[in-house]
């Protein structure tokens, strides 16, 4: 059917033929190079929000206020510069706040900031955009109900329309920005890649997501368990890869319930010709353009 149908009625999305991963399969902390530390933390915990704890020298981890769960960790060393727009690699990544109140808290927030972020509303969200001192991507954002997303020929229907500003603010009833909420999480990362057949065959054939969106002019979108989508790619940046010195996504960690699962996701890597790492708490791998995935367990 080409119509529109509400998600409830019509399931949507191509599962990867071999493996697939699990339906409770998250995305769990990014992990980012910055230039300058305490200027990076100050950011995030004031623009933002978020709570710096285990701190070092060359190191902080970043969690929502009353959860001590990692959204994002903090690396910095000597001689590193701003990240190079187009590169490979991040384009975004994207905090998701459990309740449209509180990213109309939010944007009241970084208004009375003398802020402006880029805005969108992609039918299945509602997001703000911003960028961080060393130029890396930030989505914060918050899902419509999973009953209203709408799907066309099996696919989920996404776009990028104007955000109504006033409406989300309203949301917020007027009450103050006091930090990101517990129950936040990173939702999904997005990345510049060189090819979406590429990005096709690594992350959706290999790691095992399933594809939702795929007519989205150069991306494709892909999640576990019937997401909107855990990760996005797109070819709207020329590259290269980010270099060694460069502010830059270092890895992202994907989370899956058990062992067995993190296993399965290593070996169908493994039979499609991609190189495993064996890690402390699960296992890494690089993708085409050098962004290292952490696949790891909850269980």
């Amino acid at each position: 059917m080409s119509e529109t149908t509400p998600r409830s009625q019509m399931p949507y999305g191509i599962p990867p033929p071999v493996f697939r991963l699990p339906h409770m399969t998250h995305i769990g902390a990014a992990h980012l190079q910055v230039v300058e530390l305490q200027r990076s933390m100050s950011y995030y915990t004031q623009v933002l929000g978020l709570r710096a704890h285990s701190t070092t020298h060359t190191s902080t981890v970043l969690s929502a206020v009353g959860d001590e769960r990692p959204l994002m960790t903090l690396h910095t060393r000597r001689g590193l510069t701003r990240s190079r727009r187009g590169a490979f690699g991040l384009y975004h990544f994207a905090i998701l706040l459990p309740e449209r109140d509180a990213l109309g808290r939010f944007a009241a927030h970084l208004l009375s900031l003398g802020l402006r972020p880029g805005m969108a509303d992609h039918l299945v969200s509602e997001a703000l955009y911003l960028r961080d001192p060393d130029g890396l991507g930030i989505e914060v954002y918050a899902d419509r109900p999973p009953d209203t997303w709408q799907r066309r020929d099996g696919e989920i229907a996404m776009t990028t329309d104007p955000l109504d500003i006033q409406s989300v603010i309203a949301a917020g009833r007027g009450k103050p920005w006091t930090g990101v909420p517990h129950g936040t999480t990173m939702g999904h990362v997005h990345l510049h890649v060189g090819s979406l057949e590429q990005a096709e065959a690594f992350y959706h054939r290999a790691l095992g997501l399933d594809r939702t969106v795929w007519s989205y002019p150069g991306a494709l979108f892909m999640s576990a368990g019937g997401y909107h989508h855990h990760l996005g790619t797109n070819t709207w940046s020329p590259g290269p890869a980010a270099s060694f010195d460069e502010a830059r996504l270092l890895e992202w960690d994907l989370m899956g319930p058990s062992d067995a699962d993190t296993a399965a996701a290593a070996q169908s890597l493994r039979d499609a010709g991609y190189g495993i790492e064996k890690t402390a708490s699960g296992m890494a791998v690089e993708d085409p353009w050098g962004t290292r995935v952490h696949i790891q367990s909850t269980g």
